[in-house]
C-alpha cells in the first residue's frame, strides 16, 4: 500500500487544534460589534468556559492582538490591526488615508500604542519612486517617532515617565533627543500645537509629521503621520500638510478609539 503523503495524512493534535480554534474563537468575540466588552459575554459568545476565556485573553492582551481596559473589559489591540491590514483592502480607514496622500503626495502611516512602542497597522506608498523600508506589523519607538512623540505627548505624566524608564532614551541617529528635559519641553510644543515632528531622529534622510489618534477621554491609541525623504521633500513644505493631517487624524480617531 502506497503511504499517504504528508499534507493527505497530516493533521493537528486535537488538543492543539482544539486551543487554536479556542484563541480565535475568543479574538472574534472580542471584536464583535459594540465593544469592548465584558469577560462573560466573550465567553458566551466564543463558548468557552470563563476561566479558559480569560487564560486566552491573558495571552493575546501580551501579544499586543487585544487590550485591556480598566473596567475589565477587552477590546482589538494593535497587531489585530495590523493582521486584518495584511488580508484585506478598502478598510474603513482607507478613504480618508487616500485622500491624505493625494493632498499631501507622501507616504502616509498609521500605528497604534502597544505598550511602550507602536505598531504599524497601515501604511499607504506615495507615488514617488522611492520605498520607505516601514511595513505593517512593523514597530517603532515612542521617544523619536513622529507618531511616538504624539503619543507620548499625551499621556498622562505617570504613564510617560513609566514608558521612558522602561525604555530610557536611546540614540537612533545623531539627531536623536536623548536628554529627558529637552524631550519634556518638546512634548509641551506637541500638545500645544497639535502635531509632533521627527526629523531625521529615528532614521536617517527620513522626516516625518504626525498626530495623534485621540479617545473620547482624550488618551492617546496612536497617531497618523505623513512622512518623506530629506531629499524629497524639505521640513517647511512638509509642514504644509499639517492641516490635512489634523484633519485625518480627527476622521480616524473614532475608528480606532476603544469606547469607553
Amino acid at each position: 500500500m502506497k503511504p499517504r503523503s504528508r499534507e493527505e495524512g497530516a493533521s493537528m493534535p486535537v488538543s492543539a487544534e482544539g486551543s487554536a480554534l479556542r484563541a480565535l474563537r475568543v479574538l472574534e468575540a472580542v471584536g464583535a460589534p459594540g465593544g469592548p466588552h465584558k469577560l462573560g459575554r466573550i465567553a458566551r459568545e466564543a463558548g468557552v468556559t470563563k476561566p479558559s476565556t480569560h487564560r486566552i485573553l491573558q495571552g493575546l492582551v501580551e501579544a499586543g492582538y487585544v487590550l485591556s481596559g480598566g473596567d475589565g473589559t477587552y477590546g482589538l489591540g494593535p497587531r489585530a490591526f495590523a493582521l486584518s491590514a495584511l488580508f484585506t483592502s478598502g478598510q474603513h480607514d482607507e478613504p480618508v488615508l487616500r485622500r491624505l496622500r493625494e493632498q499631501t503626495g507622501q507616504t502616509v502611516h498609521v500605528a497604534l500604542r502597544s505598550g511602550s512602542q507602536a505598531i504599524y497597522v497601515q501604511k499607504l506608498d506615495s507615488d514617488r519612486p522611492y520605498r520607505m523600508a516601514s511595513r505593517v506589523g512593523g514597530r517603532i519607538p515612542l521617544h523619536c517617532t513622529a507618531i511616538g512623540k504624539a503619543i507620548l505627548a499625551h499621556l498622562d505624566p505617570p504613564g510617560r515617565q513609566a514608558v521612558l524608564a522602561e525604555t530610557g532614551l536611546p540614540a537612533r541617529t545623531a539627531r536623536t533627543r536623548t536628554d529627558p528635559d529637552s524631550l519634556e519641553a518638546e512634548l509641551a510644543q506637541v500638545r500645544a500645537r497639535g502635531y509632533a515632528l521627527d526629523d531625521e531622529e529615528n532614521e536617517e534622510t527620513v522626516r516625518c509629521v504626525a498626530a495623534p489618534l485621540l479617545d473620547g477621554a482624550g488618551g492617546p491609541v496612536g497617531g497618523v503621520s505623513v512622512s518623506s525623504l530629506t531629499f524629497q521633500t524639505s521640513a517647511g513644505e512638509l509642514l504644509t500638510c499639517v492641516p490635512h493631517l489634523l484633519e485625518a487624524a480627527r476622521l480616524l480617531a473614532p475608528a480606532y478609539a476603544q469606547p469607553g
